[in-house]
C-alpha cells in the first residue's frame, strides 16, 4: 500500500484523502481489510486519533465497514457508492479516467433530454425568461471557455424546471466533474456551445411547453459535442493501447 507521510499531522482530511485515492485506484480492493489504527498512524506519521475520526468520515460515507473490535474492511464503491464520487472517480490518480469520461458523456446525452422534457411541462414563463437570457449571454460572448459555463448556467434553469431532485444531484455531480477539465474540453466543447440558435430553439420549445419538440431540441443539441467527445476518447484510448 505506496501511502505516504501526511505533512501537518493534525488534518484527518488528507488522511481520508489518501485512502479514498488507495480505494478508488483499486490499491485497496472491495473486501480488504485495512491495516489496524496503530500501523495506518505509524505509516502515514499522524496521531491515532486523527487515524480514527478519517476511518469515521470513511465509515459514514460509505466507503468502510467498521466492525466494533474487529477489522475495518473496504465496501465496494461500485455497487454502494453514489454519484457524488464522479468527480474523484474522473480524475482519479492524477489523470484522466478515460472509461469514467465516456460513462458521464454517454449519461450526459440520455438525461439531458428527459430534463428538457420535464422544463417544458413543468417550467413555465419563468423557466423561459431565464433560458433567454442565458441565450442572449451566449450570443454575446465568442469566448470558448465563457461559453462553457454560460451554457451550464442554461442546463442549471433547465434542471431547476424540471423539478426533479433526482436529476438535480445527478446534474450537480456532472458538472463537478466538468467544471475542472473546461479549459481542456474548450476545443471539442465548440461544436455545442458554439451553436447559439441550437439553444434558443430548446428555449422557445420549453416555453410552448411542447415536452416532445424540447426533449428532440435538447438531443439534437448534445448529440454533436457527446459524438465529438467519443471520437476524441477512442482516439486517446487507442494510443494508450
Amino acid at each position: 500500500m505506496p501511502l505516504s507521510p501526511v505533512a501537518r499531522r493534525s488534518v484527518p482530511d488528507e488522511v481520508y484523502d489518501q485512502l479514498v485515492g488507495e480505494m478508488l485506484g483499486g490499491d485497496l480492493a472491495a473486501g480488504e481489510p485495512l491495516p489496524s489504527e496503530r500501523r495506518l498512524a505509524e505509516v502515514l506519521g499522524v496521531s491515532r486519533p486523527a487515524v480514527r475520526e478519517a476511518l469515521q468520515r470513511l465509515a459514514s460515507a460509505g466507503f468502510v465497514d467498521v466492525r466494533q473490535g474487529g477489522s475495518t474492511t473496504v465496501r465496494d464503491f461500485r455497487r454502494l457508492g453514489g454519484l457524488d464520487l464522479l468527480p474523484r472517480l474522473l480524475l482519479a490518480g492524477g489523470g484522466l479516467d478515460l472509461a469514467v469520461a465516456r460513462s458521464i458523456l454517454e449519461a450526459r446525452a440520455h438525461v439531458g433530454p428527459r430534463i428538457a422534457e420535464l422544463a417544458a411541462a413543468r417550467g413555465g414563463p419563468e423557466a423561459a425568461r431565464l433560458l433567454d437570457r442565458a441565450v442572449a449571454e451566449l450570443a454575446a460572448d465568442d469566448d470558448g471557455v465563457r461559453r462553457q459555463h454560460v451554457a451550464l448556467v442554461f442546463w442549471e434553469h433547465l434542471v431547476e424546471a424540471a423539478d426533479s431532485i433526482t436529476f438535480r444531484l445527478m446534474f450537480n455531480s456532472m458538472r463537478a466533474a466538468y467544471v475542472p477539465l473546461i479549459e481542456a474540453l474548450a476545443p471539442l466543447m465548440a461544436a455545442e456551445v458554439d451553436r447559439v440558435e441550437a439553444y434558443a430553439a430548446l428555449a422557445e420549445a420549453v416555453r410552448a411547453g411542447d415536452a416532445d419538440l424540447a426533449g428532440a431540441r435538447a438531443g439534437d443539441l448534445l448529440g454533436a459535442a457527446t459524438t465529438s467527445l467519443v471520437d476524441a476518447i477512442d482516439r486517446m484510448q487507442a494510443g494508450e493501447s
